[in-house]
């Protein structure tokens, strides 16, 4: 009886440890995803605010005009037009680099500042969008996106398969992707860029899963508030770099051009 006794509590203990492994699992992601949705938050209001004040309706206080009709502001000429663009591409790329190397020696609220700052300079980067895209299009690829990443993750979440292998090849994708973009800088090819658009769908959706598995493994119940507050950071950077990646490339597909 004793030793039915002593397996009964150990029983016990071990379904108390599984619960809190859960509750702690459940409430780490769930702050991962929170951060993730309020940078993307972020984005989407720095890119409409700049938007509106980049471009006007007004011909009197327009400096510039595009092929497709859009009228420039001084603001959007400078940000559009000027060597000035080039920086607001690769200020987001910045921080990111910034955040990967150094987060490890900042304090949690240093990190989500940071974290804030990229999205805000990735909100300046993608208002460019609006000026190729029309407004309804954006809308409609935004929530197709957010759907799509949505069923990614939980899929990545729940899955009891091991996705590493997949991960390394997809990240070898990237790379691959990176490589292609640079070249058709200077090809503008149609084509070549449509092979860019459907692999990097392809590449960042299994990226989402991958990831999410990635970030789900990661946590370690022993863990401090300030390593777990850094872990749910760079979680959060992670898959919103997938989301902001999948929203793009699908929007070659589903947006509709000016």
């Amino acid at each position: 009886m004793a030793e039915i006794r002593n397996y009964q509590a150990r029983a016990a203990a071990g379904t108390r440890t599984d619960v809190a492994i859960d509750e702690g699992l459940r409430a780490y992601m769930i702050k991962v995803y929170n951060l993730m949705a309020l940078g993307l938050a972020i984005t989407g209001v720095a890119a409409f605010g700049t938007m509106m004040l980049a471009t006007t309706n007004d011909p009197a206080a327009a400096v510039a005009t595009l092929g497709n009709g859009k009228m420039l502001t001084s603001l959007g000429a400078v940000l559009y037009g000027s060597p000035l663009r080039w920086v607001v591409m690769l200020a987001p790329l910045a921080v990111v680099f910034f955040l990967s190397f150094r987060v490890h020696t900042l304090s949690v609220s240093a990190a989500q500042t940071a974290f804030w700052g990229f999205a805000a300079l990735m909100g300046l980067s993608l208002s460019s969008i609006f000026l190729v895209f029309t407004s309804e299009s954006i809308v409609q690829t935004f929530f197709v996106t957010a759907a799509s990443f949505g069923a990614l993750s939980l899929y990545g979440y729940t899955t009891r398969r091991d996705l590493t292998a997949m991960g390394s090849f997809l990240i070898m994708g990237v790379f691959g992707l990176i490589i292609a973009m640079v070249i058709n800088i200077f090809l503008q090819s149609s084509a070549l860029q449509f092979a860019i658009s459907a692999i990097g769908v392809l590449v960042f959706a299994g990226l989402t899963a991958y990831d999410t598995q990635k970030i789900k493994e990661m946590y370690f119940e022993g863990d401090d508030v300030l390593v777990a507050g850094r872990k749910a950071i760079m979680g959060a950077l992670t898959l919103y770099l997938d989301f902001i990646n999948l929203f793009t490339f699908l929007l070659h597909f589903l947006g509709n051009r000016e």
